[in-house]
């Protein structure tokens, strides 16, 4: 189920609880309130933009986009990237035209510097996702770059793009007021691997122990699920309800919702006081102005691993791939290829298959897979 309502409800469309129940299930699944909600947008360079698929021609078939195999040095410990991107545009069976609203960067040599390489993937939602998650993707790695902190300090200079990059998509022209896009962002400088989260996207590093691959999250969706986030967003004003709490179902005053993986198909959502809005199920990202209202925030929670030759790749992606696909399965899978061309198009065909056992749609889905080549423990 997805994890927000795109497009967000007006209150004036929920004067009753079954009626609001209708146009809840139909944001839901069509991700638009409108189907076409977003004018198509000109490709760009190659190694920052999502590839565009053709109509999809029945709900059993799996298109996906074509796959590349970069290549990029770290030549201050000796060792390489290797690197592939899939950007899948998800079914929908009543809009068939809708666009991918995922939005995918890779930035090698990032200040010039070769030790320095971004890599990150944008899940827009609502009206305008498209065009949010297209503006944050270009916008956030630019703002990086041009940040002569950025080696002294990179948690605070990663901080303060998102936070910059926020304002401008504020002020951009483009309509966030509801709409906005998560982002989840990898940046390698030397032998250090710095992610940054702001959303339910996710990051995961394989960790070699013997014989096994194990998968390290080094994301952790930030959701109402999160007792952390839930009470932060509490203090903000924010009412903390699922949709069966809304529509007088359930009981409101219970605030417990379990966890994710048991709970996910009515999540705890996040209201106004007095409105039926915006309804988001995640509690950080970037845009969804009205949203910050009630505290949500473009604040990225930041990670940082040293990255050893027990570490042979990390994987990047939007929550197309890992709402139905575990992190140890999605690193399983990227284990078992040693072209991550491959590893790409089998996780999508598998998220792909999975997202239509569970629903009658998919979502979009972009993954970023980076292989650690020669990187010696000394």
């Amino acid at each position: 189920m997805p994890k927000f309502l795109s497009g967000f409800l007006p209150s004036k469309w929920c004067a009753s609880a079954n009626f609001f129940r209708k146009c809840f299930h139909f944001t839901c699944k069509m991700g638009c309130i409108q189907g076409k909600c977003c004018r198509k947008h000109a490709p760009s360079s190659r190694s920052d933009n999502k590839e565009e698929l053709g109509l999809y021609p029945g709900q059993n078939a799996h298109i996906i986009a074509n796959t590349s195999l970069d290549v990029v040095d770290v030549p201050a410990h000796n060792f390489r990237l290797t690197y592939s991107v899939l950007s899948q545009r998800g079914y929908y069976p009543e809009t068939p035209d809708k666009e991918n609203q995922d939005s995918y960067c890779v930035r090698t040599n990032i200040q010039g510097n070769p030790n320095v390489h971004f890599f990150g993937v944008f899940d827009g939602h609502g009206l305008s996702g498209t065009h949010c998650s297209t503006f944050v993707k270009d916008r956030l790695v630019e703002i990086l770059s041009t940040d002569v902190a950025l080696l002294d300090d990179p948690v605070k200079a990663y901080s303060n793009a998102f936070l910059a990059t926020n304002d401008e998509l504020h002020n951009s022209g483009i309509d966030d007021s509801m709409s906005g896009t998560t982002a989840i962002t990898a940046l390698v400088i030397g032998d250090k691997l710095y992610v940054a989260n702001v959303g339910d996207s996710r990051a995961v590093l394989a960790v070699k122990e013997g014989n096994r691959v194990l998968a390290q999250d080094l994301s952790y969706d930030q959701t109402p699920f999160r007792k952390d986030e839930c009470e932060r967003v509490k203090l903000c004003g924010a009412r903390v309800l699922s949709v069966d709490q809304v529509e007088g179902l359930k009981d409101p005053r219970i605030q417990s919702w379990g966890d994710e993986e048991t709970e996910g198909s009515d999540p705890p959502r996040l209201w106004v006081q007095n409105g039926m809005y915006p309804g988001t199920a995640f509690t950080r990202s970037v845009g969804d102005n009205m949203a910050e209202k009630i505290g949500v925030v473009a604040d990225p929670e930041v990670s940082t691993v040293q990255l050893t030759s027990s570490h042979p790749f990390f994987v990047v992606a939007s929550d197309g791939v890992f709402e139905f696909l575990p992190s140890q399965t999605v690193v399983d899978m990227v284990n078992k290829y040693a072209d991550p061309r491959d590893a790409c198009s089998a996780i999508a065909g598998e998220a792909y298959n999975l997202w239509l056992e569970h629903e009658n749609r998919t979502d979009d889905i972009t993954i970023i897979i980076v292989r650690i080549k020669d990187l010696s423990n000394v």
